[in-house]
């Protein structure tokens, strides 16, 4: 029986306090119970966590009453066990790296569109101005190959900091084409969306809540295979529940 909840959310929100933040976290973190990841920084907050229900949803409540986390919006699914072994919260450079200091999403986000949208202009490949629709994988190599969009661009990056000297190659490739940039869970879609528009390509999306929120409001349509998640489950399907292995 599913009884755990998995939770990941991120805010890109100016945090000067993460050091003090930290120890406040865990201690309520601990206090519930609930295992997980939590990376902070001045650029903001990633979090994944686990636990029975009542007790995540304490959690996410008690982040509410901080204006800065007031929006956050986690992507739920369920599993039998935790996926993680232990409780850690982290201060780090940035919640997700880049190592491109003028990307701050918290100054002004890219545009999203909704996994609804993404799922209908997939149906018939154009936007609803008629120009082609391309999706672009952000993820690292290993995660592509776990599943992705069919059709999906996949520069076969390792890590995400080589993701701006990928677009420097391939960016006349995109030119004339919406371009809509997708990830696990929106955080690293999101830097990506911000780099190309500063780029200057102009019709750049981030799918809202990436892979994980597609999944969630969608039935899974033009997308093959699992999504490889940070934890032991690996990998989910497009029902959010962990992928056999094999």
């Amino acid at each position: 029986m599913n009884t755990i909840l998995n939770i990941s959310a991120y805010q890109f929100v100016p945090l000067p306090d993460a050091a003090a933040l930290q120890p406040m976290l865990l201690a309520r973190a601990l206090e519930l119970q609930l295992k997980g990841t939590i990376l902070l920084a001045e650029e903001g907050i990633n979090l994944f966590l686990a636990g029975p229900g009542e007790a995540v949803h304490a959690f996410v409540a008690q982040l509410h009453t901080d204006p800065r986390f007031a929006d956050i919006a986690p992507k739920e699914s369920w599993s039998e066990h935790p996926p993680f072994k232990k409780m850690l919260v982290k201060v780090k450079r940035e919640i997700i790296r880049m190592d491109h200091p003028t990307i701050r999403p918290a100054q002004g986000r890219a545009p999203a569109v909704s996994a609804a949208t993404v799922r209908r202009w997939l149906d018939t490949g154009v936007d609803d101005d008629g120009r082609p629709v391309v999706t672009l994988d952000t993820r690292n190599d290993f995660e592509v190959d776990e599943g992705t969009f069919d059709g999906a661009i996949d520069w076969r990056i390792t890590k995400f900091t080589e993701f701006p000297q990928a677009l420097r190659d391939h960016q006349a490739d995109l030119q004339g084409k919406t371009v809509v940039s997708f990830c696990t869970g929106g955080i690293r879609c999101e830097k990506a969306a911000i780099l190309m528009r500063e780029a200057g390509l102009e019709h750049v999306y981030q799918l809202e809540g990436g892979i994980l929120k597609y999944f969630e409001e969608t039935d899974g349509a033009h997308y093959s295979g699992g999504c490889f998640v940070f934890d032991e489950r690996r990998a989910v399907g497009t029902d959010l529940s962990a992928v056999e292995k094999t």
